[in-house]
């Protein structure tokens, strides 16, 4: 088994870092820069910067704060939020990111996947999905008969697309995503527990690495995720960005565990 990455997730809306729950109520929690600084410190894996209004709002995202960033923290960066086309990429890219995210533009346009892949190489490109339960699939002849049906959201988690999570993830990786972040908006920032159904459906119909994202609580919520399903990293927001863990302690509770972490 390889080891399993430990990323803290920063938020960013309007040049500061902000965490809620189910993607509402946010709240600042402090400057992007000196966060990610400190989680290098802490000894995470990668950081991850969403720029969370840019798409919804219709601009660019945070070329200044990648900048600063990667002067300061040699850890890989991903950068994500109003990401629309492959020459977006290669400015943040340019910029010190070593991976981007891409949602809504992707799902508009998939093509641009399969530009920015051709261009930078699949391992720069990550496929961020947001999903969310809309019912249970009642159709006898569907192999997900009687489980959650997932739908992708787009613009910040404003807009049901209507695509389903796990054929997206599936012509996302044919189309050349090297990574899927994926993310439940169902667990998002309630610290209640990823969401092992959503993660093990997708895992399943895909053989490139996904990120787990939303509902990391305590120590053993992340040793359940590795327990229980294939993902090869966690992401995490309010648990480290309010102090109630550090990267370390999670590493710490997953050794014990014997799961393998770097």
């Amino acid at each position: 088994m390889l080891a399993k990455r430990i990323i803290p997730c920063l938020d960013v809306k309007d040049g500061m870092v902000v965490k809620g729950v189910n993607f509402l109520e946010l709240r600042d929690v402090g400057d992007p820069v000196a966060c990610a600084v400190e989680y290098n410190r802490q000894g995470a894996d990668e950081v991850v910067f969403l720029d969370i209004m840019a798409s919804h709002e219709g601009r660019s995202t945070m070329i200044d704060v990648v900048e600063r960033t990667a002067e300061k923290v040699f850890i890989p960066l991903t950068v994500g939020g109003g990401i629309r086309t492959a020459d977006d990429f290669r400015d943040l890219l340019r910029a010190g990111a070593d991976k981007v995210s891409i949602n809504s533009a992707a799902v508009a346009h998939p093509r641009v996947l399969e530009e920015a892949a051709y261009r930078f190489g699949n391992q720069c490109v990550v496929i961020a999905i947001d999903g969310k339960r809309v019912g249970i699939d009642d159709d006898p002849r569907s192999p997900r008969y009687g489980k959650s049906v997932f739908h992708v959201f787009t613009e910040g988690g404003r807009n049901d697309a209507g695509l389903d999570v796990i054929e997206w993830a599936k012509k996302a990786e044919n189309l050349g995503a090297g990574e899927i972040l994926l993310t439940s908006m169902d667990t998002d920032g309630t610290k209640a527990g990823f969401d092992l159904e959503m993660l093990n459906a997708v895992c399943a119909a895909v053989t490139i690495p996904v990120i787990a994202s939303g509902g990391g609580g305590d120590l053993a919520s992340f040793v359940e995720l590795f327990e229980r399903t294939d993902a090869d990293a966690a992401l995490a927001a309010s648990i480290f960005h309010y102090g109630e863990y550090e990267v370390a302690d999670v590493k710490a509770a997953l050794r014990e565990a014997r799961v393998p972490v770097r």
